[in-house]
């Protein structure tokens, strides 16, 4: 589902904290897991985990929209929370 609303500027806590820009990847899927995908990201052919609650929507093969807040982990493979997804 694409909940676009949900991008923001900042932490969200008043702060003033980092703020993300709104990205969107372009991804084939490689592994469907139960609350995540592992995809191929066809700018940088560099594996990402997407965690997302509609994985089980999609199949290894699709290529996806994936839009994010443009926060990723430092982790192998790095970790980006979806906001929206649709197939290309």
């Amino acid at each position: 589902m694409c909940n676009m609303s949900s991008w923001n500027s900042g932490c969200g806590c008043g702060c003033g904290g980092t703020s993300f820009r709104p990205t969107t990847m372009t991804a084939r899927v490689l592994e469907v897991q139960c609350c995540s995908l592992l995809v191929c990201d066809c700018d940088t052919c560099q594996q990402v985990q997407v965690n997302t609650d509609d994985a089980c929507c999609y199949r290894v093969g699709d290529c996806l929209c994936i839009h994010h807040n443009g926060a990723m982990t430092n982790s192998l493979p790095p970790q980006i929370s979806a906001t929206c997804i649709h197939r290309r």
